[in-house]
């Protein structure tokens, strides 16, 4: 994130408002680094500019372009999803917190991220049943309390029931797990 010398309100707040608007997951802590002032100053811009905090955009973007979940309840969706067309792309977003990490080292267990991705890329197939037949993954670097991950899924290709989705997890840009997963539409299992 890029760091913005000391503004003007009149300039901070319209720059604000841009920043926001371009990406709406950007969290108060964030926003206040890039623009060299406190927490509360962006609080209160963001207040003054009628912006909700962050889970209120996150729910405003999830509304808008969320597709209906088919193969999962959304709620067993690992993170937030903001953002699904299905068969063909899918974002979810999920805030490391507490009951994520190991409390000696406070790095995210990988299961929680691994989830996060594998939901995703079952998610995002027009199906009533998915399954994970196969994953390739990486973890790149640790991650630690507090990073906000934003999931990202792509379909790549559809071979009869087969489809292999690519997932890459970013924290602020930067590419901290990726994985392709291969899905499988199961025809002959049904939905209690």
């Amino acid at each position: 994130m890029r760091n913005i010398p000391r503004l003007k309100k009149k300039e901070r707040l319209s720059r604000l408002s841009k920043e926001l608007q371009a990406n709406p997951f950007l969290t108060d802590e964030e926003l206040a680094q890039s623009f060299s002032v406190s927490i509360q100053t962006i609080r209160l811009d963001r207040l003054e500019l009628g912006i909700p905090e962050l889970r209120e955009r996150i729910k405003h973007v999830a509304e808008q372009k969320l597709d209906p979940v088919k193969s999962l309840q959304l709620h067993e969706v690992i993170g937030e999803l903001v953002d699904l067309e299905l068969d063909h792309s899918a974002i979810s977003v999920l805030e490391i917190r507490e009951e994520h990490v190991f409390s000696r080292t406070l790095v995210a267990r990988g299961h929680y991220i691994f989830a996060q991705a594998n939901s995703l890329a079952v998610a995002v197939v027009n199906a009533d049943v998915v399954l994970t037949g196969a994953a390739r993954i990486r973890f790149i670097r640790p991650i630690r309390l507090g990073e906000k991950l934003i999931a990202k899924a792509t379909v790549r290709s559809v071979v009869g029931d087969q489809t292999k989705v690519r997932v890459e997890t970013r924290v602020g840009g930067e590419l901290v797990f990726s994985g392709t997963f291969r899905v499988f539409k199961a025809t002959d299992l049904q939905k209690p």
